[in-house]
Parts: structure tokens; sequence; C-alpha cells
């Protein structure tokens, strides 16, 4: 209890940050549950915003899709599972449309906040979601070098990188990452952290 004390005061703090004027906020955090897996997305759209959990909108839909394939549901996947990103709060727009992609300075403030999380929690299993998350453990210059592997780093956790599920990608609904995707799922769904936690 002491354990989840501790994470819930830690959300407190991370939905009360106000450190970058560019981000729309307030942060957004998933369920304080203590979780040897760990999902790291980009940051929140405004859905997510609004609606204050992540992967709230049309990318989460496909996502928990994605979970379902190997047995998980959306509200057994956000009870067992510890939901971070690499900035919390929605970046707004760019000029083209889409949703702005995280300063620099931005993704350093937020660091602190995502490595403490690491480190409390240390999970075995880690999954980054999309290139933004992914580059952040792994040195990622195509993403069909990365999905569809588990990889090990400096910290104890496996990796598991998982491509975005954005609408406007076609990433993954092409070959080869229709394939490599398939593949990152049944490596997730293998792993020992996955099979303890939500039993399938």
């Amino acid at each position: 209890m002491d354990r989840l004390r501790r994470l819930k005061r830690h959300q407190q703090q991370l939905r009360l940050c106000a450190k970058c004027p560019g981000m729309q906020g307030p942060a957004v955090t998933g369920i304080p549950v203590i979780s040897p897996i760990v999902v790291v997305g980009q940051a929140p759209g405004r859905h997510e915003i609004e609606l204050r959990r992540p992967f709230a909108w049309s990318a989460g839909k496909t996502l928990f899709q994605w979970f379902a394939s190997i047995g998980v549901d959306e509200s057994t996947f956000r009870s067992h599972v510890y939901m971070a990103a690499v900035c919390r709060c929605y970046p707004g727009k760019n000029n083209g449309g889409g949703d702005r992609v995280p300063a620099k300075s931005e993704i350093k403030h937020c660091r602190n906040w995502l490595q403490w999380e690491l480190t409390f929690l240390k999970p075995a299993l880690l999954i980054p979601v999309g290139k933004l998350a992914i580059s952040q453990f792994l040195a990622v210059q195509n993403l069909a070098e990365i999905i569809g592997k588990q990889r090990s780093t400096m910290i104890t956790a496996d990796i598991i990188p998982l491509p975005h599920p954005s609408g406007v990608s076609t990433w993954y609904r092409t070959l080869p990452g229709k394939t490599l995707l398939r593949h990152a799922l049944r490596l997730i769904g293998r792993h020992d952290a996955w099979r303890d936690e939500l039993g399938s």
C-alpha cells in the first residue's frame, strides 16, 4: 500500500506540472497501478486532455484492438498496465494540421517524471509506442528494423516496441509493417511479465 500511495502522490504532482508554456494541460496520467509492464506513448491528443486518460480516442481504439488480439481487453489492460508517455501534456497542432511533435526541451522536462516511474516500478517489460517513444530507449532509423523484435538495454526491462496506432499511418496496415506488428504482439503475449500479470 505504501508503494501505491507513493505512486499516487507522484501522479498528483505530475498533474500540477506547468513547466512548458507551449504545452496544453492538464497532464494526463493512467491508473496508478503497480505493474511489471509499462507502456510509453508519445503525448496525449486533445481528446485525451478532455477525457483525462491516455489513448482515449481513435489511436487508442486501434491500440486496444491490437491487445485484444492477444487476449486482453481495454479495461483489463488499463487496470493492470502502467501507462506513461514521453510528454504528458498536449503539444497542440502544428502548421500542417497534425499534432505538433514535442520540442526537445519539453521532452527533457517530462523525462524526469518518466525516469522516476521506471526507477520506481522497475518494469520487466517496456512497450514504447511510436517512433518518438521508441527513440527514448533505442536508436531507431527505420521501424522495420525495430518492430517485431525484443531488445534488452541498460535498463532491466525487455523492450518490445510497437508502431504508433495513428489513423493517418499506413505503416502497420501494409507490408512489412503488418507482419512485423503481428510478431511484436506475439512476443508481448508470450512474455513472462505479460503472462504473470494478465494471465493470457
